[in-house]
Formats: C-alpha cells, structure tokens, sequence
C-alpha cells in the first residue's frame, strides 16, 4: 500500500511539473533547420550617374531573383504569461545566390550576398498550459541587412556592366508574421514547426569602374529587389 501511494505521489508530481512546461516564467531555447524560400522579382537595372553626372538611363526587361536558401537557425524565448511569449530567433547567415531573369536570364547566376535578419517575435499560444499540441501565432520585427555581395560573374561584369563592380545593398526594419506549433516530447524537451512571412525589399546599387572609348568612367546604376520570403523552420527545444 506504502509503494502505491509512493508511486502515486511521483506520478501527481510529474505530472504538475509537466503542467507547468509551457506556463508565465518558463525559458526555453530552440535550434534547427532554417529554410529561406524568397517570392522574388526586381526591377530593371537603371543608370543613375556617368563619370558624376545624373542620368536616368534604364536598360528594359533586366532583372534578377534570388534561389533560395539554407541554414542553422536559433531561439531563445520566454512566457511572459501562460498563453504569451516572446521570442529573439538568429541564424547562421546563409547565403543567396543572384540569378539573372529577363534579358540577363542567359548569364546565370551573377553574384551571391549573405543576409543577417536577427528577429524579435510576440506569440500566442492556443490551448492550456499543460497541452502537449500547442498551435500559435505571432508578430514581430526584424533587421535585414547584406554583407559580402559581389558580382561573380566576369563575363557579365564584362559584357554588361563593362568593368570591375562593388555592390552594396540597404539595410531596414521590416514586420515578420509567424505561425506554427509545438508538440511537447516530455516535460523538458518539445519539438516545433513555423512558417513566417517577411514583406521585404532592398535596393542594390552597383558602383562600376567602366572603360569607355573616352578612358575609365565611373558609372553607378541599381535595382530594387522584392524578396518577400516564406521562411520554415523544423525544431527541437528545451524548456528549463
């Protein structure tokens, strides 16, 4: 009798810390595979300036997209209540490949930039604390910034932009929307999946050390690019 009601107090108590898993004050980190898949378009390369003088030069059905991407990604959260939490998620910055569609379509790819968008995110978590299925949607912001973009490809920076070319592109604060779920394994340790949509632009502007018949111009030109992108992310955490 002694052992059953021994056995019985364990299993009350495991199951009140399990309740208390996804309750206000838990912490919990994540990591898993970040799955970046941009709905991109841009629009046609467009002059701005010839050896310092404005121009406005635009060169009809160019443009570009980028393919998209995978990488290690990172959470870290915390309940604030039993149903809200926030959430800073960070990945190892994965790189894009720039591709040419239009007139460009025939070179390629033609250049490659890696993107850097830490992520602060405001959930809310359908059903009871204790529930081991636990769907959830939230909003945030994140910054999106380049590094590291360049042109690759000689035979375009030859034949089109007519010389050696830097790229750099903008920076900016943009809005993430995010849904998903988690499914609790055990009182620690739970497996997740989200979907996250981020209505991003940015504008790359080429700056090309141009030979002319006249000798080396500097020519500077850009494109806005629309990324827009779906990002996965497939899970596993630990909630302390």
């Amino acid at each position: 009798m002694k052992l059953k009601q021994a056995m019985t107090g364990i299993a009350a108590l495991a199951c009140m810390t399990a309740a208390h898993a996804q309750s206000a004050g838990t912490f919990y980190v994540t990591t898993g595979w970040l799955h970046l898949a941009p709905q991109s378009a841009s629009d046609p390369l467009k002059e701005t300036s010839v050896g310092g003088s404005p121009v406005n030069v635009t060169l009809p059905n160019t443009g570009a997209s980028l393919d998209s991407a995978d990488t290690l990604g990172f959470t870290a959260g915390y309940f604030v209540t039993d149903h809200i939490a926030t959430e800073f998620v960070i990945g190892i910055p994965p790189k894009f490949n720039l591709d040419g569609s239009g007139a460009f379509s025939s070179y390629g790819k033609l250049g490659d930039a890696k993107q850097w968008s830490p992520t602060l995110l405001f959930k809310y978590y359908f059903r009871d604390a204790q529930a081991r299925f636990r769907p959830y949607l939230g909003v945030g912001v994140t910054h999106v910034s380049f590094t590291d973009a360049e042109i690759t490809n000689s035979v375009f920076e030859a034949q089109v932009l007519h010389g050696p070319t830097t790229v750099s592109t903008d920076s900016s604060w943009e809005p993430v929307f995010n849904g998903g779920f988690t499914f609790a394994i055990d009182q620690h340790w739970f497996a997740g999946f989200s979907l996250s949509y981020l209505p991003l632009s940015t504008t790359a502007k080429l700056n090309t050390a141009a030979s002319t018949p006249v000798g080396t111009l500097n020519v500077q030109s850009q494109t806005k690019i629309r990324l827009n992108p779906i990002v996965s992310y497939v899970s596993i955490g630990y909630r302390f």
